[in-house]
């Protein structure tokens, strides 16, 4: 009889953290540019390292709602600057729509009107960049899993990560259980389309849904969820002055990096803000103390994917600073768009984790069902 080969040893998943932070430097990449071509670059990019490292898990089917929703921001903006007009002044007129009398106290806002190429190329390249930024957002929920991201989170951010977590995996599990639920309906020839057969099927997915919910309930009161350590009142105080002050001084280093004034106390006063917001956090575990089963370790893959992010962030940043009309391309005169061939090298950076990072596993394979003999025939 043939042994079975023993199966071989898979390497360690990458962090969470990590896809976190790749995604986010994408999405920061694409808030300095409006660009077209660029940001089709980034999604296409984001794409690619989706569908090759993506796990077979319902939590990452959730790129194509975020997809699908990028595409919705793209189509209302384009409609509100077709019905309300556009601030940008235009000589190549599409369509003109008759124009709705408004009274005296809504003046400066008009129905209807002249519609121009210039105005929807404006509001094509705006509504693009906040897609994009929802597309890498996307990504960074089908990559990372989010109860290894809730096991890496510091104790003091515990409670909101659970509830944060609970939120971002009930989409996808309600998903997998009406189309588990259709498929059924579907074997017994039961209606499984329109109004009768969404009813028929939504209350067995709410009766899962309060299942799930008393059995997350009992394991987490088993496993302590909600009880704190006993800390002395002057250490709570700091704690929270570190943390709010903390908070409030990313916020002022974040506006004052994003804006021109600010240019000399943004990086400073970020920096601080973000030592004191981290000591606030670690004082603040000390309520919460856990243990970890198995820890995510932030490894040399880690480092290279987020390194990778950070550089095509960083780099957008730098071409948006030195040629910010191949970045920010105009739309009077209307003209085609052009490709920047350093800045779209620096987005094809973040195609390093599609080649650093471990395959995903395979799903569960499906077995085909052996042919049945034909009954034999009886002799005459």
């Amino acid at each position: 009889m043939p042994v079975a080969p023993a199966p071989r040893h898979r390497p360690a998943q990458l962090h969470p953290g990590a896809w976190w932070l790749w995604a986010l430097a994408l999405g920061t990449a694409a808030t300095r540019t409006t660009n077209p071509l660029l940001l089709a670059l980034l999604v296409a990019v984001s794409a690619y390292v989706v569908t090759t490292r993506r796990p077979h898990a319902p939590w990452s089917r959730s790129y194509g709602a975020f997809v699908k929703l990028a595409l919705a921001v793209l189509a209302i903006r384009l409609l509100f600057t077709t019905l309300l007009g556009s601030p940008v002044p235009g000589t190549h007129t599409l369509v003109t729509l008759p124009e709705v009398p408004l009274p005296d106290w809504a003046r400066g806002i008009r129905l209807g009107g002249r519609v121009t190429a210039e105005g929807l190329t404006f509001a094509l390249y705006d509504a693009m960049r906040l897609a994009a930024l929802l597309i890498c957002v996307g990504a960074a929920n089908a990559l990372a899993n989010p109860s290894r991201l809730l096991k890496s989170l510091p104790g003091a951010l515990y409670e909101t990560g659970v509830a944060v977590v609970v939120a971002l995996t009930f989409a996808p599990n309600l998903i997998a259980d009406v189309q588990r639920l259709r498929a059924a309906r579907r074997l017994r020839g039961r209606p499984d389309k329109g109004v009768r057969g969404m009813l028929q099927v939504g209350l067995p997915v709410l009766e899962g849904a309060l299942e799930r919910s008393v059995a997350l309930a009992a394991a987490m009161d088993a496993r302590g969820y909600g009880r704190t350590a006993r800390v002395p009142a002057p250490v709570r105080r700091t704690t929270a002055a570190l943390t709010l002050g903390g908070l409030l001084g990313v916020c002022a280093g974040t506006y004052g990096v994003l804006t021109a004034a600010g240019g000399t106390y943004g990086v400073p006063v970020l920096l601080a803000g973000l030592a004191a917001a981290l000591a606030g956090l670690w004082l603040g575990g000390r309520r919460t103390p856990r243990t970890r089963y198995r820890p995510d370790r932030w490894d040399a893959r880690a480092w290279l994917v987020t390194a990778s992010g950070v550089a095509v962030a960083a780099l957008t940043a730098l071409a948006a600073a030195r040629d910010p009309a191949a970045l920010h391309p105009g739309v009077i005169p209307l003209v085609a768009p052009s490709l920047p061939l350093w800045p779209a090298a620096a987005v094809l950076l973040g195609l390093l984790p599609a080649f650093v990072t471990p395959a995903p596993d395979p799903g569960p394979a499906r077995t085909r069902e052996p042919a049945l003999d034909p009954a034999p025939k009886e002799p005459s």
